[in-house]
């Protein structure tokens, strides 16, 4: 399997008055594409922070950070949101969907802002809410929508693109377990169908066993978990 994402030698401090806090200790991950790793770790052992460099909202202070084949290193600011909005799904523990919009106005929005025909993204959007389950969801709003119809939703927004890589942070974290459980399976079986590299940050070590492995943030650097 090709890797969709690759990070090697990663660092990142953050200043606190006049020390430093070393978040990020020479980092190494590679996950390939059709992979679904977990990351798990106590909070504030840096996962948000590795999920933020590898999906280009922050720049590490050293080391490589390669998607889909390519150095981010030196890109520019317009490279960088380029590749962000094409190449890069983001799934968060709050849907964060747009209220105002429908459920399929919400995965269509992404796809018309990377340029794509508003008939083509509507079609797109609605094949993935067909495959979570939700085509006659499509014209509610995310009012009208329970919590984890709202999760689906903002699955299907991060994929509506076709991205290299999906990033995950707690994405069934505000759910209760059986819906968090249906939520899941979904996200997962349409990241492998896709062929997705898929990195998904829990503290539920019954969800992390059902990926393909778990790497643990230890003092800044990834083990095997």
């Amino acid at each position: 399997m090709s890797s969709g994402l690759s990070l090697s030698g990663v660092h990142r401090s953050f200043q606190q008055g006049a020390a430093y806090l070393h978040v990020l200790r020479g980092l190494n991950l590679n996950v390939a594409r059709g992979e679904v790793v977990a990351l798990v770790g106590p909070s504030g052992a840096g996962k948000s922070t590795l999920l933020h460099i590898a999906g280009l909202l922050e720049k590490s202070d050293q080391g490589q950070v390669m998607l889909d084949g390519e150095d981010c290193g030196g890109l520019d600011d317009e490279r960088r949101t380029e590749l962000r909005r094409t190449h890069l799904g983001f799934v968060y523990q709050f849907h964060h969907l747009l209220p105002e919009f429908t459920a399929l106005e919400n995965i269509v929005v992404p796809q018309m802002i990377a340029g794509k025909s508003k008939a083509d993204a509507q079609t797109r959007g609605r094949q993935l809410l067909t495959q979570m389950g939700l085509a006659d969801r499509a014209d509610h709003r995310p009012g009208q929508l329970s919590g984890g119809e709202q999760q689906r939703v903002a699955i299907g927004r991060a994929l509506a693109n076709s991205p290299t890589v999906l990033l995950a942070d707690e994405p069934t974290g505000n759910l209760d377990p059986d819906t968090a459980d249906g939520v899941f399976a979904q996200l997962v079986s349409l990241a492998k169908n896709q062929g997705l590299a898929a990195l998904i940050a829990t503290h539920n070590p019954a969800l992390a066993a059902r990926m393909d492995r778990t790497v643990r943030m230890e003092h800044g650097v990834l083990v095997q978990a």
